[in-house]
């Protein structure tokens, strides 16, 4: 009923902070998330797979936008149950829930969902960030915050506080062909919202998509760059 595919790269550094997983029901229902441990707070790697279990373990096929938040939530507490004096572990996630005709989403930091009907972007999620910050008061424009010095300052995450806000959206698939983009921060930065589009619309299948967007990826960043994750969903609006 969906067509899903995902990858995770460390990029150019030693270890791979990111996460991605998904899981699927019988009757055709979809969980799926990228998680981005931050590397700063030490423990990122621990806090995107504990993220990662608490969404997609605890789902019980529910779709909505309480699931969820009740989702993410269990997955904030489980963040900061894994938090030592030595080790403030925290971690971005965005998740998706899909059942036919309807999707939900939420999201935590800067890794982002990406909405395309019919080839076209018609969403994405808005980043919580300083850099974004920015872009809402006017001072830059969104595209530059790919290389604003403050893009990395999150302004929400997981294991950040007992009292996490969730940002949740939940709406009806209409007729088209839906394409879901999940994404860490280290893809998105060398992939441009155009040249998703672009991609989406020579590619015979999602693995062909994170393919050939991963191939632009990898031609543009420098040694030593991030982790990066994405994920893909197309589906049937009509379904």
């Amino acid at each position: 009923m969906f067509r899903v595919a995902s990858y995770t790269d460390p990029g150019g550094r030693a270890e791979n902070e990111d996460a991605v997983r998904w899981a699927e029901r019988p009757d055709g229902r979809l969980c799926l998330l990228v998680a981005d441990g931050l590397g700063g707070h030490g423990g990122g790697q621990l806090a995107s797979a504990a993220a990662a279990e608490a969404v997609c373990g605890g789902w019980d096929g529910g779709i909505g936008a309480g699931a969820l938040a009740g989702l993410i939530r269990a997955a904030n507490l489980r963040v900061l149950a894994l938090q030592t004096p030595q080790c403030a572990m925290k971690t971005t996630i965005v998740a998706l829930l899909l059942a036919p005709g309807r999707a939900v989403w939420a999201h935590a930091g800067d890794s982002r969902l990406y909405h395309f009907v019919d080839g076209k972007l018609i969403f994405q999620t808005r980043d919580h960030s300083v850099a974004q910050l920015g872009v809402m008061l006017g001072e830059i424009t969104p595209d530059q915050i790919r290389m604003h010095e403050d893009r990395s300052r999150v302004l929400r995450a997981l294991g950040q506080d007992e009292e996490l806000p969730v940002e949740t959206l939940e709406q009806p698939l209409g007729p088209g062909r839906h394409a879901f983009l999940l994404c860490s921060d280290g893809f998105w930065e060398y992939v441009l919202e155009p040249e998703m589009e672009a991609d989406l619309a020579a590619a015979e299948s999602p693995e062909a998509w994170l393919t050939a967007m991963r191939a632009r990826l990898q031609a543009r960043a420098p040694q030593g760059n991030d982790n990066n994750t994405a994920a893909a969903v197309w589906a049937d609006g009509r379904l």
